[in-house]
C-alpha cells in the first residue's frame, strides 16, 4: 500500500487524527513507539533542527527532502509535510510534488503566503492572490505521480482577511481540488466550527505552543468537527530546553549524574532502535566470512 493510502486509512478510520511532529528518523521512532499513526515534518522545525536557521523561507526543498527521505526510511508512518510555498514557480512545484512522493511521503501542505514567507504565528504576513494559490494547487495535483498522494491546502487568511476571508479562501482551494485544509494562526475554537459549517473536507488544526492559538483539548476540537490535531514542534521544544538544562547543568556541576533520571537509558535506545537484532546480523555475517 502506498504512503498516501496509508495516510487516507487512518485519517478514515481515526475519528480525529493526532499527529506530532519529529524532527528527525529517531522522534520519529519514538513515535511510533508511542502508537501515533502518522508523523509531522515542520518547514520551521527543519530550519531549526538541521540547519539552526528562523522560519524565514531560507531553507529549500532539498534540505527539507533529506531528513523527509531520512524519517521515511526509518518508519513505516505515513509522513505529512511542510512545503511551505512550493518553492517557486510551476516547475518548482511540481517537482516537489514528485519527490516527496518518490521519496515516500504520503502528504503535503502547501500555502497562499508570498515566496518570502513568514512563520504563520508571527506580523506583516502576506497573500498571494485567490487565483495564484489555486494555481499552486492545480499544478501540485496535476504533478502527482502517485494517485492517493494527499495534498492540502493551508490558508494564513485569517491574520489578514479575517475569518469571512478565510472562509471564502478554503471554499477556493477546496473547489480546485485540494484534500483537506490547514486553517492557521486560529484564534477562537468557533472559527473551527464556522468551516465545518460550510465544508465537509478534512480540516486540520495546528496546536503549536507559544503562538496565536490557544492550546486547544483534542476533546475541545472533537466537539469543534477537526479531523486532525497538529503538534507541529511539541517534542523539538521539550527536546532543546532539556538539551539546554544538561548544557548548562554538565558547566556548573562539572558532572552528569544528578541527570541520569532524566536520561534514557542505553538499554531503551537499543529497544528503539532494535540494535541487538542489527548486532546479531552483522555476527552472523562476519562469522561466514
Amino acid at each position: 500500500m502506498s504512503a498516501g493510502k496509508r495516510f487516507r486509512e487512518v485519517l478514515q478510520n481515526n475519528e480525529q487524527l493526532v499527529i506530532p511532529g519529529a524532527i528527525n528518523a529517531y522522534s520519529a521512532k519514538l513515535a511510533e513507539k508511542a502508537g501515533h499513526k502518522a508523523v509531522y515534518l515542520s518547514g520551521s522545525g527543519v530550519a531549526a533542527a538541521s540547519y539552526g536557521l528562523p522560519d524565514l523561507g531560507v531553507t529549500s526543498m532539498e534540505d527539507v527532502l533529506i531528513d523527509a527521505k531520512r524519517i521515511t526510511n526509518a518508519t513505516s508512518l505515513p509522513l505529512l509535510v511542510d512545503v511551505d510555498t512550493g518553492w517557486g514557480d510551476s516547475k518548482s512545484i511540481s517537482k516537489t510534488i514528485e519527490e516527496f512522493t518518490k521519496a515516500g511521503c504520503a502528504a503535503i501542505h502547501i500555502e497562499d503566503q508570498v515566496f518570502d514567507k513568514r512563520c504563520g504565528h508571527r506580523p506583516n504576513k502576506q497573500l498571494v492572490s485567490i487565483s495564484d494559490m489555486r494555481s499552486r494547487i492545480k499544478i501540485a495535483l496535476d504533478s502527482k505521480i502517485e494517485e492517493s498522494f494527499f495534498i492540502m491546502a493551508r490558508t494564513d487568511a485569517l491574520a489578514s482577511e479575517g475569518l469571512d476571508g478565510a472562509i471564502n479562501r478554503c471554499g477556493e482551494y477546496l473547489d480546485e481540488g485540494a484534500d483537506g485544509i490547514f486553517l492557521e494562526a486560529v484564534t477562537s475554537i468557533d472559527q473551527y466550527k464556522e468551516f465545518k459549517k460550510n465544508f465537509s473536507a478534512p480540516l486540520l488544526a495546528n496546536i503549536t505552543e507559544f503562538g496565536k492559538t490557544p492550546l486547544f483539548t483534542q476533546a475541545e476540537l472533537k466537539e469543534a468537527g477537526v479531523d486532525i490535531v497538529l503538534y507541529p514542534l511539541t517534542a523539538f521544544r521539550a527536546m532543546s530546553q532539556s538539551a539546554e538544562n544538561v548544557y548548562n547543568s554538565v558547566i556548573k556541576d562539572g558532572t552528569q549524574e544528578s541527570l541520569l533520571d532524566i536520561m534514557q537509558t542505553r538499554e531503551e535506545l537499543y529497544e528503539v532502535l532494535d540494535y541487538y537484532n542489527f548486532e546479531k546480523e552483522l555476527d552472523n555475517k562476519l562469522s561466514k566470512e
